[in-house]
């Protein structure tokens, strides 16, 4: 079989038929990308074209409340900074981490209600010149182009009013977090709208909700029905009505949800996080014919050479069958994964996953 353009990969992984290979992809730490630069990768040149990653470009709106940007303190090791969500966080420079989230604008309803008058669906929160600039590269060299959606449990709680605060608004007050979740929503929506009618267009639509953590959910099925899924159901039903995919990315042990999302049309899942308890194989069998699966190979193995040659050997012939996967870590590149490490796993992915 001839070699394919990224999105023609991605195109017949959706459609569950063999393409020339599974398309393969990941996201390395900003430390990780560090530790490849001193051990010979040359600054200013993509780790995508350096190692023949699968090509995806990232169409992106601001439905952000857009508060002050501002820094309050920087070091050598880290730097600490309100974001335009309102919250104040400490992001460290050269560790491969999540940022510590310190405090937060939005706090209950009323500071809510504040907020959303804020968040409106104005063109200047597309990034036009971008589009302008990109669009056409992305279009000749086959790029899988995905729009990335903004909405749900993960970036209330992380980015928005805090974990504490919004887990215990699920049971107490679930119409505020409805509301929060389907304002953000609706707002991205319309601006990908505006996208799309200006004539720029984009295969699939993604967006975070990390929904589970190690062996457990932030909350029950019943929760997850009565206020969460309805929001899911209207982005990926925006989605199909546009005639693309859509694709969600949770974290942590997401099982009890997998049927939910089936049956309101999820086209994609990721990251499979093994060492949170979710079984790539298992999955495969059991959802294989109704989900593309994407991630599942453990990045705890990932600096141990032989260990992920094993991992891999096991993983990826059975993941790969009747098309239906996309290759990566089951959560990001961390900085113990060396060049040649990284370099021998994307070599190892593509000898596997060869059709």
């Amino acid at each position: 079989m001839k070699e394919m353009t990224s999105r023609e990969r991605f195109l017949r992984m959706f459609d569950h038929r063999e393409a020339d290979r599974i398309p393969i992809i990941d996201s390395p730490w900003g430390a990780t990308i560090e530790r490849w630069q001193r051990e010979g990768m040359p600054r200013g040149v993509s780790y995508v074209d350096y190692f023949g990653l699968d090509r995806v470009a990232g169409i992106s709106v601001d439905n952000s409340p857009r508060y002050e940007e501002r820094i309050l303190e920087e070091t050598e090791e880290y730097k600490t900074y309100t974001t335009p969500w309102g919250a104040t966080l400490r992001n460290w420079k050269h560790a491969a981490s999540t940022p510590e989230f310190l405090d937060f604008t939005i706090i209950d309803p009323r500071a809510w209600e504040k907020a959303r008058e804020r968040i409106k669906p104005d063109r200047d929160r597309i990034n036009w010149e971008h589009l302008k600039k990109h669009y056409p590269t992305w279009e000749e060299k086959g790029f899988w182009i995905q729009a990335g959606l903004w909405f749900g449990f993960d970036i209330t709680h992380s980015w928005t009013v805090g974990t504490e605060r919004l887990l215990c608004a699920l049971i107490e007050n679930p119409a505020w977090c409805m509301d929060m979740f389907s304002h953000l929503l609706e707002v991205d929506l319309a601006l990908l709208d505006m996208v799309w009618e200006a004539g720029y267009r984009f295969d699939s639509v993604m967006w975070p909700d990390d929904m589970g953590y190690k062996h457990s959910q932030f909350f029950s099925p019943n929760t997850y029905r009565e206020v969460l899924k309805p929001f899911h159901k209207r982005a990926i039903d925006w989605a199909h009505a546009k005639g693309i995919k859509a694709h969600l990315h949770s974290c942590g042990d997401v099982n009890p949800f997998i049927p939910e999302l089936i049956e309101i049309g999820l086209d994609a899942l990721n990251p499979l996080e093994v060492k949170a308890g979710m079984d790539p194989i298992h999955l495969k069998k059991t959802y294989g014919k109704d989900l593309v699966l994407h991630g599942g190979i453990n990045a705890v193995l990932w600096d141990d050479p032989a260990a992920i040659r094993a991992e891999m050997e096991k993983v990826v012939p059975v993941m790969k069958e009747s098309g239906g996967y996309i290759f990566s870590s089951d959560h990001s590149v961390p900085s113990s994964v060396s060049l040649r490490d990284f370099r021998q796993i994307v070599e190892l992915a593509k000898e596997l996953g060869s059709y």
